[in-house]
């Protein structure tokens, strides 16, 4: 039996993540692709606001902030569907107020959509006194999305299986970014097929964590770091979208450590050394003219955590 709530709703602070690498192992007979990634949590956060509701009212959602524009508002949402497996598995009320203020861009490769679930488990679990686990939270998160996980771990991880099998990884240091932005988004399951378009024919190895990179992680070092970044979906990205190959040259030529495509894209992230190096680079991609907008943010943040209840 559920315990009496002390508050009626609580916000939880949920980062984007960019993969330091990503490696697609060949297609499955499932339809899935075994992957091997290794995910740094970065300071660009959406809140999300989760709020008991009267009896019979269903969940409402209602979504603002500077990347709202072309979020579901129905129940292909990820935060409702978060809530519905939640309020089924720990016997929740269903009625619940959902509100989402986006910062991470959507369909952009940074995990917006899992955050936004990730921060509902999390919140409900807080709201209700559930007591549950990280374990068993990223277990729910699990059967939502592969992301939405290391969306509760936060910090850096390395994930396996579908992405969703999540261990923290050592690391040391803070990482500089400068993210650009797309102002339209990459459907995930386009940019798996394009990767599987590319390489037919070919035979794809098992995919297999970086030496090089967990070894730069573990000394703090941003420089190392840099040139360990890899995503074997970067070239389908790349093909459905030619103008991010602008993109990552601007960086080069700027003098960025490394830019890597952030998940399945289209958000750019480039590894810089410092403030300064931050801002020259957002004055160059800004004036570009081949990205809607620039913005910077530094690694690993901590994962879904409650900030406030009321």
């Amino acid at each position: 039996m559920l315990k009496p709530m002390r508050s009626r709703g609580v916000v939880a602070r949920v980062p984007a993540k960019v993969n330091l690498q990503l490696s697609v192992g060949p297609l499955g007979s499932d339809g899935y692709h075994e992957v091997t990634t290794v995910f740094q949590a970065i300071s660009l956060f959406d809140d999300v606001t989760v709020a008991t509701a009267l009896p019979g009212s269903g969940i409402t959602i209602s979504i603002t902030g500077d990347t709202a524009h072309g979020v579901p508002v129905d129940n292909s949402n990820l935060a409702i569907k978060a809530a519905q497996l939640m309020a089924k598995t720990y016997d929740l009320p269903p009625d619940l107020i959902i509100k989402l203020k986006k910062e991470i861009p959507v369909a952009g490769g940074m995990a917006g959509g899992s955050a936004d679930a990730a921060g509902v488990i999390v919140g409900l679990d807080s709201l209700f006194e559930l007591g549950i686990s990280r374990d068993e939270m990223e277990s729910v998160g699990s059967k939502i999305g592969a992301d939405v996980p290391f969306s509760i771990c936060g910090g850096v991880a390395i994930g396996t299986g579908r992405g969703d099998q999540i261990t923290p990884a050592l690391a040391k240091g803070s990482y500089n970014w400068v993210l650009a932005l797309s102002g339209q988004g990459l459907s995930t399951p386009s940019v798996y097929q394009e990767c599987d378009r590319l390489r037919e024919g070919l035979s794809i190895a098992t995919p297999q964590v970086s030496e090089p990179l967990m070894q730069a992680l573990r000394a703090g070092d941003a420089k190392a770091l840099g040139k360990a970044l890899s995503n074997e979906l970067q070239s389908a990205a790349c093909s459905l979208r030619p103008a991010l190959r602008l993109v990552l040259d601007v960086g080069v030529d700027y003098g960025a450590l490394g830019g890597i495509v952030s998940g399945s894209g289209p958000t750019v992230a480039f590894l810089v050394t410092d403030d300064e190096h931050a801002m020259d680079l957002t004055v160059a991609l800004s004036s570009s003219g081949v990205v809607s907008s620039v913005v910077r943010g530094t690694g690993p943040a901590a994962g879904a955590r409650i900030i406030e209840s009321f």
